[in-house]
């Protein structure tokens, strides 16, 4: 393989590891630019279960860049074994190989631990919060704060 297609290989693979971070998880600790200065209705309660769960930040789609940067590493590494018509051969099997793997690993980074924590409210009712396992530790039957706004919610301490 020619020196530009390393390079770009190279540049694809970078470009999809830096887009990994950019997950958005909802977290009791967390806000975002547009959640600051918001208010908030605040409610008290006390919990009642707390069920450990699994975050996808890509909602079950896949990007695709996992899938790009594993062909295109695959695809170098393939292409340096052999010669001639089989160095093509190895490089188009390095690269479906490296797709697979590739678009495996995105859908493992996409998942994170979460919990669902349920809440009895003062007034009797229940709600049920999903959020980010950010450390914050919730136990049934400690009191704890619900806070809601513009559809969203979390419970702190």
């Amino acid at each position: 393989m020619k020196m530009t297609g390393r390079i770009f290989a190279a540049a694809v693979v970078a470009g999809s590891l830096m887009l990994t971070g950019c997950a958005n998880m909802s977290s009791a600790n967390m806000y975002s630019a547009t959640q600051a200065q918001r208010e908030a209705t605040v409610r008290y309660g006390t919990v009642t279960n707390v069920r450990a769960v699994k975050l996808s930040s890509n909602d079950g789609h896949s990007s695709g860049l996992g899938a790009l940067g594993g062909a295109a590493l695959g695809a170098v590494a393939g292409s340096a074994i052999g010669g001639g018509r089989g160095e093509i051969l190895t490089g188009i099997a390095g690269g479906l190989v490296g797709a697979v793997a590739g678009n495996a690993v995105e859908n493992r980074m996409a998942v994170s631990t979460g919990l669902e924590i349920t809440v009895r409210l003062d007034n009797g009712e229940e709600r049920a919060v999903t959020q980010a396992a950010d450390g914050e530790t919730f136990r049934p039957g400690e009191r704890v704060r619900l806070l809601s706004s513009g559809g969203s919610a979390r419970i702190t301490h």
